[in-house]
């Protein structure tokens, strides 16, 4: 089966941000902002690393937790399924509210529920 090209994410989908790490190391963590934290704000999914002293190999592992997360996981799933059924959960629904598919109850004059349009 031929793999299908469906979606990017980019640099541009990120916001990463680098801080001092928290806990012992001396003079080194105190100086430097090694950690990394990486937000994806369409899924809202966070990944955060601050184990290594090398601030790319920070990114690295903060990149990796971030895409195993079970937001990222949930996203992308949605996404593709958006993408393959061409709809919107939003266009799903609204597809749904059509006339056969609901019931609309009221009260009559005695306060009994009746279907909408009956007369008791």
């Amino acid at each position: 089966m031929k793999k299908e090209h469906l979606f990017s994410i980019t640099k541009k989908d990120f916001t990463v941000q680098a801080f001092r790490g928290s806990g012992p190391g001396g003079q080194h963590r105190n100086k430097t902002d090694s950690a990394i934290r990486i937000i994806h704000s369409a899924s809202g999914a966070v990944g955060e690393s601050q184990t290594d002293r090398s601030q790319y190999r920070n990114k690295r592992l903060a990149l990796q937790r971030l895409v195993a997360s079970k937001k990222f996981k949930i996203w992308i799933t949605r996404i593709v399924w958006e993408i393959t059924s061409g709809k919107t959960i939003e266009q799903r629904v609204e597809e749904s509210m059509v006339n056969k598919n609901l019931r609309v109850d009221v009260k009559d004059e005695n306060g009994i529920w009746v279907k909408d349009g009956e007369k008791t």
